[in-house]
């Protein structure tokens, strides 16, 4: 019989004290939802092999991968700027990893799929809308070409989860990920002292993501680079993640955790949609600032290991010193490209003088950039200043997508799903697999009754 899920675990050939390894726990009436082929096929797995009813087995949990041995992984994480020294993977299990030609080594997470010893209270489940907008989101960001998990299939439980507005549809979420080591693992270690635990990690890290280098200076270079290009990437497309704790910042440079984020649609530097933001610590215009700081959290676990820690924290330093300039770099790279132009400093005074213009106008942020050659809709005089720079309308025009997944049409789907209707969540996807193509039926803003203020965190 075929393998549908041909699975090894590197990752368990670290110390015991890095996971906990168990079963997910079985749901009553699982069926499949939504299932990616073209990601299974970049997977090098054959979607024939995944009918539904298999499918719906293999990824609840109610059946186990030959091979596969599930385990939550534990980590440590600033959340909103107070240190929690565990954490862990509280609703979600690794069934391993799969090792593809195309995308190279990945874990397959099963999200959504029962208690853990890391679950802190928590049910371990997912509600059908956490699970959707991640399926969304993901999807839409792999086709906008922004590094992200990726999500390969949605199961519903047919058991209900009871959250503060009441009882919702269960469902569990596959998310492929180059791995889901974060920050916030590295200071797991880090914060207890345990410097062979944080040793191993590193080699680790190093060997599985980095083999070009050698030393931990090396590493928070390379994750520094990652995370700077990943979050000018964020800043081009108007996205706010609404969630930068350090146990949600990858050292792939992926975006992973799609909870409480969100499209702009009327463009403002502060704005915030997570309802557990209070204080705006991550709204869109401090994305830049939180990515620096998370990064210094990051730095600081290696000083353990090194024999001369005066010298590695001066070391170390130097280099998360740097980031202010890497990312503005990378961010004048992106909104060069988003208007037509090669980066330089009058290609990054334009875009930032249009984005005070949108600020001041309550313009929305993704259709001001797919209308810069309309002079009636951006200023004469920017508009003048632009095309005397000659822009390349091609490059604009392949750079700026048409449509985003914007919250009202996730609501709405969401809502639907929520009575067992999935019509549009998968008119929406097959929307955001082609966000650069016109698309008259998502590209308008919502109307103030459409309009989604807050959102929220799926546990």
């Amino acid at each position: 019989m075929t393998n549908p899920l041909p699975l090894t675990a590197t990752y368990l050939s670290l110390p015991e004290r890095f996971y906990t390894k168990q079963s997910a726990t079985p749901v009553s009436d699982p069926k499949l939802i939504a299932f990616n082929a073209e990601l299974a096929r970049a997977l090098d797995l054959n979607p024939d092999d995944f009918p539904s009813e298999t499918a719906a087995k293999l990824l609840s949990g109610n059946e186990n991968p030959q091979n596969a041995e599930p385990f939550a992984q534990v980590y440590a994480g600033h959340q909103f700027g107070g240190f929690s020294p565990q954490l862990g993977d509280g609703r979600a299990l690794v069934l391993g990893e799969i090792d593809s030609p195309t995308l190279g080594r990945v874990d397959v997470q099963l999200k959504g799929s029962g208690p853990t010893p890391y679950s802190r209270m928590g049910d371990g489940r997912a509600a059908i809308g956490p699970v959707i907008r991640e399926y969304v989101m993901s999807c839409a960001m792999q086709a906008l070409g922004i590094p992200t998990t990726k999500a390969l299939a949605v199961v519903t439980t047919g058991d209900p989860v009871l959250r503060e507005n009441g009882p919702l549809p269960g469902a569990i979420l596959t998310r492929i990920a180059a791995s889901h080591i974060r920050v916030g693992t590295f200071q797991f270690f880090a914060a207890r002292g345990d410097v062979e635990g944080l040793q191993a990690l590193t080699d680790y890290t190093i060997e599985r993501h980095y083999p070009d280098i050698k030393t931990p200076a090396e590493l928070i270079e390379k994750v520094m680079e990652k995370q700077a290009s990943l979050v000018a990437k964020w800043m081009g497309i108007g996205f706010i993640h609404g969630v930068m704790n350090t146990d949600n910042v990858t050292i792939t440079g992926e975006t992973i955790d799609y909870g409480p984020c969100a499209f702009m649609d009327t463009y403002h530097p502060d704005t915030v949609f997570s309802s557990i933001d209070q204080h705006g610590r991550y709204a869109y215009s401090n994305q830049p600032s939180v990515t620096h700081w998370n990064l210094a959290q990051f730095a600081s676990c290696f000083v353990q290991l090194m024999a001369d820690q005066n010298k590695a924290i001066e070391e170390f330093t130097a280099i998360i010193n740097r980031f202010p300039a890497l990312y503005q770099a990378q961010w004048s790279k992106v909104f060069a490209a988003k208007l037509g132009l090669q980066p330089g400093d009058e290609a990054t005074q334009l875009a930032q003088d249009l984005l005070t213009r949108m600020a001041q106008d309550k313009l929305d942020f993704t259709n001001t950039f797919n209308a810069l050659d309309d002079v009636s809709q951006v200023d004469a005089a920017w508009y003048d200043r632009w095309r005397a720079m000659q822009p390349d309308d091609a490059l604009w025009q392949k750079t700026n997508p048409q449509i985003v997944p914007r919250l009202h049409h996730i609501e709405a789907a969401i809502q639907a799903a929520q009575s067992g209707d999935y019509a549009p969540f998968h008119a929406l996807t097959a929307a955001m697999s082609d966000p650069f193509a016109p698309n008259p039926d998502y590209a308008q803003p919502p109307q103030d009754f459409e309009k989604v203020h807050r959102t929220f965190c799926g546990t």
